[in-house]
C-alpha cells in the first residue's frame, strides 16, 4: 500500500464507522429490540458499504437510516383487526420508500432517476393517504414537502405581506 492510499483508506475507514454511529444513534429512541433489528440492518450493510466512497456516505447513511426506520416502524403489534394491521405495516414501508427517494433527490445527478424519485414520493404518499382514508383513518396535516420548506431567517427583519388588489 502506498503512503498516499492508506491516509485515504483510514479517512474513508473512520467516515464509514461515522456514518453507521450517526445512523444508529438516530434510532436510538427505539425499543431494545427494535435497536437490534436496526443495528443488524447497519451491520447487514456495512459490509457492502465499506468500500463506498466518502463523497458517497451521505447519500448511504441516508439510505441506511430509512430501511433501518422501515423495518422498525413495521415491527407493529397485531391489533386483531388485519385491515388496521396491514395499514399499520404498509404506511413505514411506503414512508421508507419516500425517504429513499428523497435522498435520491438529494444526491443524484441523473435527471431520468431524478424524475422518478419525485414520481415515486408523490404516488407512495397518495396511497398512503388512500389506505388511512380507507380504514377511517383521519389525514395528517397538510405540510410542504422537504425541499419547499423556506429555510429559517435568522435576521430581525419583519416581512410584511402585501395583498394584492
Amino acid at each position: 500500500m502506498s503512503p498516499t492510499f492508506r491516509p485515504l483508506f483510514g479517512t474513508r475507514s473512520a467516515v464509514f464507522t461515522a456514518t453507521f454511529l450517526v445512523a444508529a444513534a438516530l434510532l436510538a429512541a427505539c425499543s431494545e429490540k427494535s435497536q437490534s433489528l436496526a443495528d443488524y440492518i447497519a451491520a447487514i450493510c456495512a459490509a457492502h458499504f465499506r468500500d463506498a466512497s466518502s463523497a458517497e456516505m451521505p447519500f448511504l447513511t441516508d439510505n441506511v437510516t430509512a430501511m433501518s426506520k422501515m423495518m422498525v416502524d413495521m415491527g407493529i403489534t397485531p391489533s386483531g383487526d388485519v385491515d388496521r394491521d396491514f395499514v399499520a405495516m404498509m404506511v413505514p414501508h411506503h414512508q421508507g420508500a419516500i425517504d429513499m427517494a428523497q435522498a435520491e433527490l438529494r444526491y443524484g445527478h441523473n435527471d431520468q432517476l431524478r424524475r422518478m424519485a419525485q414520481e415515486i414520493i408523490v404516488t407512495q404518499q397518495q396511497e398512503i393517504a388512500a389506505m388511512r382514508l380507507a380504514i377511517g383513518e383521519p389525514l395528517p396535516p397538510s405540510a410542504p414537502a422537504p425541499d419547499q420548506i423556506p429555510a429559517a431567517d435568522t435576521s430581525s427583519q419583519t416581512t410584511h405581506l402585501v395583498k394584492e388588489p
